[in-house]
């Protein structure tokens, strides 16, 4: 049995005249003809009752044709998720700051799960990625501190712990381990809380259990940006992700563990409908029980 002859059996079918079928196909009816023959005699049964004037199913045709049907149906998913598998070899992935050695561990997995696989990294703010994801214009994104998002699916993956920044030649560099509340008084310097909202509320509550409100100072673009004010002032001071410290610290600035467990959440945001498809080896590759 071959898949053309039931395709012509269903066209058949559907049209009850040979002729009309063969023109539906794009061959000539002899064609149609032998191959529904060929599948009667492979099958015992004549599928239809043919005439001068009419062609009806027999009962053996009714019965075979919704069966014919789900053997194409089943084709055609088949062969259409072969095509998007061919078509998705690039994985649009959005990134947050500060995800550091994580993020090459994450790409290094990946890459040695599927091979030949491409993958587009994209930095924005925290609701433009989430956006592109709902928009299917990124396949998915790191996001950290988010606790929904509308069509969308958040997977948490792990806890980001965080540092404290402050000059170096600031007493409280010398220690091991840096209180919050030894820092009171000291502008916090942070990115603008547009861009991350998540972070900011987290210090911001930090601060007041270790018993004062943070005074923030000017917010910087970047983290780059924001340590060089830290190193360039004599009291001011910020929080970064423990994974990106040793990329971008600089003789200027001390990084010392807070004695309080700062940490926030990293999720992975996908589509609540329809995810990559390589959704399964992703959260592999992030150490993810998936």
């Amino acid at each position: 049995m071959e898949l053309r002859q039931l395709r012509y059996f269903v066209t058949v079918a559907e049209e009850l005249h040979f002729g009309r079928a063969a023109q539906r196909l794009h061959i000539v009816q002899a064609a149609v003809s032998q191959q529904i023959r060929r599948l009667e005699r492979e099958l015992g049964v004549e599928l239809f009752d043919r005439s001068p004037r009419t062609v009806r199913l027999t009962t053996a045709g009714r019965l075979f044709l919704p069966e014919a049907r789900a053997v194409l149906a089943a084709e055609g998913r088949a062969r259409a998720k072969i095509a998007s598998l061919a078509r998705s070899t690039v994985l649009r992935l959005g990134t947050s700051n500060g995800l550091g050695e994580r993020l090459d561990q994450v790409l290094d997995n990946l890459t040695a799960t599927v091979p030949g696989l491409s993958v587009e990294l994209v930095s924005a703010a925290t609701q433009a990625r989430l956006d592109q994801v709902r928009e299917h214009t990124l396949d998915a994104t790191f996001v950290r501190g988010v606790t929904e998002s509308p069509g969308l699916r958040l997977i948490p993956l792990w806890q980001d712990r965080l540092a404290i920044a402050l000059p170096a030649g600031h007493p409280l560099a010398s220690a091991e381990t840096i209180g919050l509340a030894e820092l009171s008084g000291m502008p916090l310097r942070l990115a603008d809380r547009a861009r991350n909202a998540p972070l900011h509320e987290l210090m911001v509550a930090a601060c007041r259990a270790a018993g004062f409100d943070a005074v923030f100072g000017p917010p910087s673009t970047t983290m780059q940006d924001t340590l060089a004010m830290v190193g360039n002032s004599t009291g001011t001071w910020t929080v970064l992700y423990a994974t990106q410290a040793r990329r971008l610290v600089t003789p200027r600035v001390a990084v010392r563990p807070a004695k309080e467990q700062l940490t926030m959440p990293t999720l992975l945001a996908v589509s609540a409908t329809n995810p990559p498809w390589c959704l399964p080896e992703l959260l592999r590759a992030c150490d993810h029980d998936s």
